[in-house]
């Protein structure tokens, strides 16, 4: 994948997805072999910590200002991690991690061309300037945000229902004898009988039962949030006098 100054300038906080087009993170920093070319890409994938999954830029390429890697969500947030904000050159056991994990050949370096000749002798007597420019950095940063807690407290409710009860009630009976009631003898004097009458009367009890549990879960969400910020970089204009200017 060749790109432009500008277009490597213009990686650094995009988009990454995977080869389904599901999101994986943001671009955090890219890298570049020995002659220059950008050839790894870290990735914010949103997990809390200072460590940021690397991915091949080789093989990647840019859809609708994101940039797409061929190879699932999974894969790249298991590869081997640089620290965050780093600026230290990957290292040759680094470079054979990555290789290995994203089962890609390792490039043979191309030897450098022989210098041209030259058309005109140029003198050592070379002034230079440096130019420097602000690149914005972006991370993230944990903090307390509240708490949430669990409170089990009682109330009172009403509760209306009926219950059936049962009571006995008397009733007098009066039947003639007749000639076939012959175990009745006549017997007059006082006597009585007594009738043991019952009744049933409502009873509650309480019964303490679980009915449900409540818990609190925790999800991590991760979601983009646009931050607005200003960079200053240098420029340098040449001021050569018109004898001394080189044509073309």
């Amino acid at each position: 994948m060749n790109l432009t100054e500008q277009q490597i300038r213009s990686l650094y906080g995009q988009d990454v997805q995977d080869r389904s087009g599901a999101r994986i993170g943001s671009v955090g920093q890219v890298w570049a072999d020995a002659a220059g070319e950008p050839t790894w890409v870290s990735v914010k994938t949103g997990v809390m910590g200072h460590h940021e999954s690397m991915a091949p830029l080789t093989t990647a390429r840019m859809e609708e200002g994101r940039l797409s890697v061929p190879y699932d969500k999974a894969t790249v947030k298991s590869a081997p991690t640089v620290d965050t904000g780093t600026d230290q050159p990957l290292g040759a056991d680094q470079i054979a991690q990555l290789y290995a994990h994203y089962s890609m050949g390792q490039p043979t370096p191309k030897p450098k061309p022989p210098p041209r000749p030259q058309g005109r002798r140029q003198r050592q007597d070379q002034q230079e300037l440096v130019r420097s420019e602000e690149r914005l950095r972006v991370g993230t940063e944990s903090e307390p945000a509240g708490s949430a807690r669990l409170h089990k407290y009682v109330v009172t409710e009403d509760v209306h229902t009926t219950v059936p009860v049962e009571h006995d009630e008397v009733r007098v009976e009066r039947m003639p004898v007749t000639s076939t009631d012959r175990d009745v003898r006549p017997d007059i004097g006082e006597a009585e009988r007594e009738l043991t009458l019952r009744r049933e009367h409502p009873v509650t009890r309480k019964d303490q039962v679980p009915v449900e549990r409540v818990r609190l879960a925790r999800d991590e969400v991760v979601e983009d949030q646009p931050i607005d910020e200003q960079v200053r970089r240098e420029r340098i204009d040449a001021d050569v006098p018109e004898p001394a200017r080189r044509r073309a």
